[in-house]
């Protein structure tokens, strides 16, 4: 049957070379390829844009009036494509309010799992409460006061005079007979309240002893008081020696305090209900900071280590602190580290006449109408948590209950499988059992699907804005399980970035899971492990942009195996030697070296580490077990003469041996804050090319400067897109889609503009073409030719010199920065970190870039790399493998050295597939 494929007719989307393919259903499909090669033009924008655009095309007229009809990709058929969902490799979110808990629905759960099943306690006598109904109290009453006379009391606060007679009048006429007052109880018409009132009154609406004998008589009595006194009744001993209140809403049965019933939005950060009144629901706020106050603790007072008073103009707020010091025994000569904590407090808050640094500070922050006041203030404040509520952003009668033992907030601080240890602890009753099944089962399924997809070391109350993409990529992937889907075709981009070896498994897992709930899942992927795992392979090349876009092999994987690769460098890597693969057995010669001793940060616990200078040097380990956390969160800070980690205990000791230049931090960041930035003119190569259209001869007679080339000037760029080629197109509730411009089709300039040309190619035209072919074309012109030749040198050849930079991968925009520093690499020992060079690379173009970290290296400089590629891995001189494991399990080092002794270790998880991947080339040798 037709629909039981894919069925995919003269594909032509970008490279693309009018593909016809057939692609099989309810499988794992790896669609491999080198950089460039069509990869993401088929999976994304052809199949995955085709199927949104046919689902909005089944929407209503009324639903498609607020949306622009999409563009189709350019094919001539498809058939037999089920619903589309994307998973990309992009973390959009920004929000600080966004958590791994509420990304992934967990929370929410949670929130429902402490409104049901929760447990308040007061906080002031430590007991549990809760609402009692007539027949909870009867029992209660009868546990508690067994075989006692008890009175069954509803408390009167009714005025006196004329108010008391009408309603004595009232009650009687309600049946009720007596009251208690002065601990005596009297019949109601005998009562006179003597114009005194009825405060301490209770009416007594039934006498009886506590026993089973009575229990329907009791709850019957708690019911009537319930309803003439709003849900309130109290038990008293007949001798008045023991009295308990009892309510409808949860109350404390020893002070009577009343207690909000929980509900889900109570524990919403989210909700102003739930949220701290202090800080909002974020956790944190924004105050003054000492360390902002005094940015160099060696400094004394004397030497103005107050940052404010040490300017001029403050002169008189300065002389002022010395003198209040003097009179207080202040030492004013010795470093502000070594002043005790009050001596500090006094300094910062106040006392007595002076006022204080920070009140100082405060009143110059009211004054925020002032530009100068508003920008000076704020250097000084920095986010701290909140105090209110310590950081979990609820309000305090969150923290009132517990499920247990632990508050929520307690909880999201945790880590998956510590929650799932808990929920396995948890010794309910047989009600909140049955309450409670489906949610708990909710929550382990997805927790579990979080350790699936090599998650686990994440806390829920993890900020989601932090994750790189490849974690929100795999956040999105654990929702999609936890949806339960059917029939559904998802597009992944990559899910193996950020993973270790080690972590690969139980992504294939996840994948094969999807597809046995009857879904399709197609993964752009590069990872061999994961190549492997699919079950079946679409191979596009043989090379990138225009060399590309054709279909080298689509089949099973056991048809690969038996295949000739031909041109397909795909399965050449797979199936084939390795080649050019060097296993690393000496170390090049350091020039230095760095000594880190008493780092704790995150899950970093006291770790001492030395790191040679001059050397390929590879962190490693699993996901969350310290890498970025050593190289980017301590390391760099330092290097970039950032004391503030020193001073906050995150190292104890820095020892540097040798010299160094500078240190930059290479990573997977947008080269560019806009889609105007593209890769030329991030190397610096665009004025070359503004200036040889400018000297041409067409442009000298109509008077064309370097300006009119530049589509971030108005003159030449087109005015309808501003120069941006495309517009945004708001789709609601769908992602926004961007659509070529219509006044200038795309080309970013206007006529005039165009009309210009060198060597019969106008300036659009030039931008449209790849770095390869730019290579070539500008063969004159050695000075950007070099710029171009470096790019393609990092396996960049057919990125296009215009390519709007947020269409570039994290991987992409990385390797575009190393090119950068290689061509104005300047000095000698600088130091360059980076993190996973090898993403969305090739396995045949891994090479490529050991010869770039080469060039680096016989330069002079030292290269730190976060790396999960074993190709690398083995190429380095120094490994320093963290672990055991991601979080808590995690943050020591396993094991320290070169490659051939790092396989050797019995317990590193890197050493054990190293050594799997040594094996595997020395025996294809």
């Amino acid at each position: 049957m037709a629909y039981d494929k894919i069925v995919i007719k003269g594909a032509r989307q970008h490279n693309l070379q009018n593909l016809d393919i057939e692609l099989p259903h309810r499988k794992v499909i790896a669609v491999t390829g080198v950089s460039g090669s069509g990869k993401s033009s088929l999976a994304f924008d052809t199949i995955y844009a085709e199927g949104q655009r046919r689902y909005i095309e089944s929407l209503s007229t009324y639903a498609r009036q607020f949306i622009e009809k999409l563009d189709r990709p350019e094919l001539d058929t498809m058939s037999g494509i089920s619903p589309t969902i994307a998973i990309r490799q992009k973390n959009t979110v920004s929000s600080a309010r966004s958590t791994v808990g509420t990304a992934t629905e967990i929370y929410d759960y949670l929130r429902l799992l402490y409104a049901r099943v929760g447990k308040t306690c007061c906080p002031d006598c430590g007991i549990p409460v809760k609402a009692w109904s007539p027949s909870e109290v009867s029992a209660e009453v009868i546990s508690r006061f067994a075989g006692k006379r008890i009175f069954v009391l509803m408390p009167e606060t009714m005025s006196g005079g004329g108010e008391w007679e009408s309603r004595r009048k009232y009650l009687v006429s309600r049946g009720f007979a007596r009251i208690l007052a002065g601990g005596e109880p009297v019949r109601i018409e005998e009562f006179d309240p003597g114009g005194s009132g009825s405060d301490g009154l209770d009416i007594i609406l039934d006498r009886l002893e506590a026993s089973d004998a009575n229990r329907s008589r009791i709850a019957e009595a708690v019911e009537q008081a319930y309803r003439e006194h709003e849900g309130t009744v109290d038990i008293s001993t007949a001798d008045l020696e023991e009295r308990v209140r009892y309510n409808t809403v949860p109350s404390c049965s020893d002070c009577g305090r009343l207690f909000q019933a929980p509900t889900p939005l109570l524990f919403s950060f989210n909700s102003p209900y739930g949220a701290c009144p202090e800080c909002k629901g974020f956790g944190d706020r924004m105050e003054f900071s000492e360390d902002l106050i005094v940015p160099d603790s060696r400094k004394s007072l004397s030497d103005r280590a107050i940052d404010p008073w040490s300017r001029e103009r403050f002169e008189f707020f300065h002389s002022k602190m010395l003198k209040f010091c003097r009179r207080a025994k202040i030492p004013t000569r010795v470093p502000w580290r070594d002043l005790g904590g009050d001596h500090r407090k006094m300094i910062l808050e106040g006392s007595g006449d002076f006022s204080g640094v920070i009140p100082f500070l405060e009143k110059m922050k009211e004054k925020s109408y002032k530009k100068g006041h508003r920008f000076f203030t704020r250097r000084y404040m920095g986010f701290s948590t909140c105090r209110s509520c310590g950081g979990s952003r609820l309000r305090e009668e969150s923290g009132y209950v517990t499920f247990v033992g632990f508050r929520i907030g307690e909880i999201a601080s945790r880590i998956p499988s510590e929650i799932l240890k808990i929920l396995d602890r948890a010794d309910l009753e047989v009600s909140e059992k049955n309450i409670s099944r489906d949610i708990v089962n909710e929550l382990i399924s997805r927790l579990g699907f979080m350790i699936d997809v090599g998650l686990g070391y994440l806390t829920l109350d993890r900020l989601t804005r932090t994750l790189s993409g490849g974690e929100a990529q795999r956040i999105n992937l654990a929702n999609s399980l936890g949806a339960s889907l059917v029939d559904t075709l998802y597009v992944l981009d990559e899910p193996s970035i950020g993973l270790h070896a080690a972590d690969n498994e139980r992504l294939t897992s996840v994948m094969k899971k999807l597809r046995d709930m009857g879904n399709t899942v197609i993964v752009v992927e590069h990872d061999p492990d994961i190549i492997l795992a699919s079950d079946h392979i679409l191979d596009l090349g043989p090379g990138p942009g225009r060399d590309g876009g054709r279909v080298l092999f689509n089949g099973t994987m056991e048809e690969a195996r038996s295949v000739s690769p031909g041109d397909s460098r795909t399965l050449k890597a797979l199936f084939d030697k390795p080649e050019n693969v060097e296993i690393r057995k000496t170390q090049r010669k350091s020039h230095g070296s760095i000594t880190l001793n008493g780092i704790s940060l995150h899950n970093i616990r006291d770790m001492d580490v030395k790191i040679p200078l001059g050397n390929l040097v590879c962190v490693t380990g699993v996901s969350g077990s310290g890498k970025s956390t050593l190289l980017v969160d301590v390391l760099f800070p330092i290097l970039r003469g950032d004391k503030k980690a020193v001073r906050h205990n995150y190292v104890g000791e820095v020892i540097l041996e040798g010299q160094s230049g500078k240190t930059l931090l290479v990573d997977q960041s947008p080269i560019g804050s806009s889609p105007r930035s593209n890769p030329i003119t991030y190397i610096k190569g665009f004025s070359f090319i503004r200036e040889l259209f400018a000297s041409q001869r067409k442009s000298m007679v109509r008077g064309y400067n370097t300006g009119r080339f530049s589509f971030n000037k108005t003159g030449g760029r087109c005015a309808r897109c501003e120069g941006m080629g495309f517009r945004r197109v708001e789709m609601h509730f769908m992602a926004d889609v961007f659509v070529p411009c219509e006044e200038c089709g795309g080309r970013r300039f206007n006529r005039e503009t165009l009309e210009v040309e060198y060597r019969g190619k106008n300036i659009s035209q030039v931008l449209d073409m790849t770095v390869d072919e730019a290579i070539m074309f500008f063969d004159e012109i050695p000075a950007l030719g070099e710029k171009l030749w470096i790019l393609s040198k990092a396996g960049l050849g057919y990125l296009k010199l215009g390519q709007p930079s947020n269409t570039l991968s994290g991987g992409e925009a990385q390797r575009i920065k190393i090119t950068r520093e290689l061509a104005e690499a300047r000095g000698d020992n600088n130091i360059y970190i980076m993190d996973e060079p090898t993403t969305g690379l090739h396995m045949s173009d891994i090479t490529r870039l050991l010869r770039v970290f080469d060039e680096l290296l016989d330069a002079g400089h030292s290269v730190l790399v976060i790396e999960h590629n074993m190709e690398v891995i083995a190429s380095a001189d120094h490994i320093i493998d963290l672990g055991p494991g991601g979080g808590d399990q995690g943050g020591r080092i396993v094991a320290c050295g070169r490659p051939d002794e790092i396989k050797e270790s019995q317990e590193s998880k890197t050493g054990e597939y190293l050594k799997a991947f040594i094996e595997k080339f020395k025996q294809e040798e």
